[in-house]
């Protein structure tokens, strides 16, 4: 642990991804939700990280880390492995850069999702979610190759870049006269969350910072309170495919057993009930996973009573019949 503790990132680090990021990332658009803010009784602000790059805020910590590599590690390429969103980020990322990229992704992955990936120019490599490991089809690409593996979320510079979104949101309401209660996002290894947790402490500490899980996958709300990692049941399954990570990650849970208030669930109807009040009333088109904030809010799970709260949409990539059905639901 002490090894752990001297690689953890801090909020300089957070601070120099931001500008690495710039020119690059989108810096994407703080709404307010009026609407949904005066039934709740607080004001209720999104983060919409469904219009960065590549449709998720994974961008953010796939370009940090990628453009911090030498130019001999460039040349021998990367590898990562994911679900889809941290896939697109270090296609897109690693297309900008010249660098060459393969990516392990599961066989029942979002066809938007591995269609995308496929178009920044990467490699795709696909895999049986039962039968195989992801993890050791990457090793194996990584040792063949000579490759840097990308991981998705335990990564400082990683969670470094995905901190960068709170940094944003955070400033924007400063704009406003605003200092958020509560800032709650979507969680699987918990890379976006460790990263906005730091910028959280540092530049709003009254802010309470909570992770989101579907129900069954809520590993981190449970290792908050058990104050340990633990993970959760393999046949656990939800319609939120980028938040099922087994466990918390090590350096990620590092900071946020140390920073975070708490975790919040949500169901999976609740999701559903989030992604279409996005479209309808926001006008922004979420997958499950990125609904999971916002549905937090609307199931009345924020504790309080608060009076600004940001929600962060983590991501838009959602098969168009799968959308379909969630607006007609």
């Amino acid at each position: 642990m002490a090894d752990l503790y001297r690689i953890l990132p801090g909020f300089g680090d957070v601070e120099a991804a931001a500008a690495r990021l710039g020119g690059w990332s989108v810096r994407t658009p703080l709404l307010e939700a009026h609407k949904l803010g005066a039934r709740l009784g607080y004001r209720l602000f999104v983060k919409a990280e469904c219009l960065q790059r590549t449709g998720s805020f994974k961008f953010r910590g796939a370009f940090n880390r990628l453009s911090a590599m030498s130019e001999a590690e460039r040349r021998r390429g990367v590898v990562a492995f994911s679900s889809g969103n941290h896939a697109q980020g270090v296609a897109c990322a690693a297309e900008l850069l010249g660098i060459r990229a393969a990516i392990v992704m599961p066989a029942d992955a979002p066809r938007i999702k591995i269609e995308n990936t496929r178009g920044y120019g990467a490699e795709v490599v696909l895999y049986d979610r039962i039968t195989q490991s992801r993890e050791d089809i990457a090793d194996r690409l990584v040792a063949e190759r000579g490759a840097t593996l990308i991981r998705p979320f335990d990564d400082p510079l990683i969670v470094a870049g995905q901190g960068t979104t709170a940094i944003e949101a955070i400033e924007d309401a400063a704009t406003l006269g605003i200092a958020f209660d509560v800032l709650a996002a979507p969680a699987s290894g918990g890379g976006l969350i460790a990263g906005c947790a730091l910028a959280g402490a540092a530049l709003s500490p009254k802010t309470r910072v909570y992770t989101v899980e579907p129900a069954g996958l809520d590993d981190h709300a449970r290792s908050l309170r058990a104050g340990h990692r633990v993970g959760h049941a393999p046949d656990a399954h939800s319609i939120c495919d980028a938040l099922q990570a087994t466990m918390p990650g090590e350096i990620t849970f590092a900071i946020n057993r140390r920073l975070l208030a708490g975790g919040l669930v949500v169901s999976d109807d609740e999701v559903r009930a989030a992604m279409r009040v996005a479209f309808t009333e926001l006008k922004l088109v979420l997958e499950p996973s990125g609904a999971a904030a916002l549905a937090a809010a609307l199931a009345g799970r924020i504790p309080g009573p608060p009076s600004a709260v940001c929600v962060i949409a983590s991501g838009g990539n959602v098969d168009a019949a799968f959308f379909t059905q969630v607006l007609g639901d």
